[in-house]
């Protein structure tokens, strides 16, 4: 797709008048969303990222198609999900996380790709800058690593008892061994035990935490994925019943019964309520040349939520 036929889809509407924007004849453009999160858990972002087109004159079976892939924290299967719409000739694919922009780069390196919820991409090589990311992909990142750090002080600040400190990570999450990484090291400046579990079902989800629950002193960081938020109704009762020490990294948790989460709120990763981030982004996107100058952004408004 032509990067003019690109800017017209993400933003480039807001520009025109409504009554000239009326006159252009338009063929049916198609975005394709690819996410690791569950239907449930997409709803409100997808209620809230269609509202913000039709508001920027896309309107759903009018102009626009929206092709939404939801995978359940399957990520083998989000990449096949984004190799089938890119197969059908999506426009532009909108997605979560880094297994998606992962999953989609495996495909296809000229359609356009907006992201939302990719942890450090500048460490993972997944974009040069986020004032030039290069190549075709621009976005919102969410996390750094070295969050991990403010995560373990959280804990101890709630409890300063804790003597042992158990990830949950999703190995098939390429975030989840540079994270414990990071978090690892930082409990080890305060000698404070912490050893990442990796888990890729329901089950396992089941073992580790309950494997957790037998070391006195013991909490819980559940690191962000899509796994880990279809699961999050298990996660939080497992948690509440061996009555462990949890912090999440997202609101949903918190909004679920979980004790305390230091993140994002998940419809921020299509619409930031907070801010006018996406219209500043479709501003920079009809302002650049060339894609390579389409500036990613660093999502800054984290919120401590607990119940």
């Amino acid at each position: 797709m032509k990067r003019r036929e690109f800017i017209s889809l993400v933003g480039g509407a807001a520009t025109w008048p409504l009554g000239v924007r009326a006159q252009q004849p338009q063929r049916l453009r198609v975005v394709g969303v690819v996410t690791g999160f569950s239907d449930a858990e997409m709803r409100r972002p997808m209620m809230a990222f269609r509202e913000k087109l039709h508001a920027l004159g896309w309107s759903e079976g009018s102009n626009v198609r929206i092709d939404l892939r939801t995978t359940d924290g399957d990520y083998k299967r989000m990449a096949e999900e984004a190799r089938t719409l890119i197969t059908e000739t999506v426009d532009v694919i909108v997605t979560t996380g880094t297994p998606g922009l992962v999953g989609v780069r495996q495909h296809t390196q000229t359609v356009p790709v907006v992201f939302a919820l990719v942890a450090d991409p500048i460490r993972q090589g997944l974009i040069d800058s986020l004032a030039r990311p290069g190549g075709h992909a621009t976005g919102f990142t969410n996390f750094e690593f070295p969050i991990g750090g403010k995560w373990l002080e959280l804990l101890w600040e709630t409890y300063p008892h804790i003597d042992h400190v158990t990830l949950l990570a999703n190995p098939s999450n390429p975030i989840a061994i540079p994270f414990s990484q990071f978090i690892e090291a930082a409990g080890r400046t305060v000698a404070l035990d912490v050893s990442t579990a990796l888990v890729r079902n329901a089950a396992e989800i089941e073992a580790e935490i309950g494997a957790a629950a037998q070391r006195p002193g013991g909490a819980i960081i559940v690191l962000p994925d899509g796994l880990a938020a279809v699961h999050s109704a298990l996660i939080i009762g497992l948690v509440s019943r061996h009555r462990l020490l949890a912090l999440y990294p997202f609101r949903l948790f918190t909004d679920k019964g979980g004790l305390m989460s230091y993140g994002l709120d998940i419809p921020e990763l299509l619409y930031p309520n907070s801010s006018d981030r996406w219209r500043s982004t479709s501003i920079a996107f009809l302002r650049a040349r060339n894609r390579q100058n389409c500036p990613s952004k660093h999502q800054t408004s984290l919120s401590w939520s607990s119940i």
